[in-house]
């Protein structure tokens, strides 16, 4: 019975320390995403293979919509996304605040052709393009309006020094 014991009672306590070390990851990892959500980023580059794009961005045609003169701000969004409501407001009130950016909202479940072709993996996404339609910069999760601001403005500042 004592072997029994100290044969269980060590496969116990590996487990312990597995579901210990797996909690750990768990963690570290949710902690690195959570840093991450609404963070703008370079957008990468376009997928090979997939149609040509005017310098790898979207159209007025894939937008159904017309691109702002400046700048566009475009969503995907799902109908169950919890923090997509709070992105559309944001994103709303920021394109209210500059002349010539536009913010265009797109259903992903509707639109699977552009979901697959930009290799959008979660709502809310929000791309940021220029005049041109190309994308600049990219973020997955709730923005911070600061964030969505700094990330526009670079775009903003980029066609006003082209324009002199």
């Amino acid at each position: 019975m004592d072997r029994v014991a100290s044969v269980l009672s060590m496969g116990v306590t590996g487990g312990l320390i597995a579901l210990a070390a797996a909690l750990l990851v768990a963690t570290v990892l949710g902690v690195a995403m959570r840093r991450r959500a609404g963070q703008f980023r370079a957008a990468p580059p376009a997928k090979p293979g997939t149609p040509a794009q005017p310098a790898g961005g979207l159209t007025e045609a894939d937008l159904g919509a017309d691109l702002g003169r400046q700048a566009t701000l475009v969503q995907f969004s799902t109908a169950f996304c919890a923090p997509c409501r709070p992105t559309r407001q944001i994103l709303a009130q920021v394109a209210d605040m500059v002349d010539g950016v536009t913010h265009i909202e797109i259903d992903a479940a509707a639109r699977m052709d552009l979901v697959q072709r930009l290799r959008i993996n979660s709502t809310p996404t929000v791309l940021v393009l220029d005049p041109d339609g190309a994308i600049v910069k990219r973020a997955t999760g709730l923005p911070r309006k600061a964030d969505v601001i700094a990330a526009l403005g670079m775009v903003v500042q980029a066609e006003d020094r082209s324009r002199k």
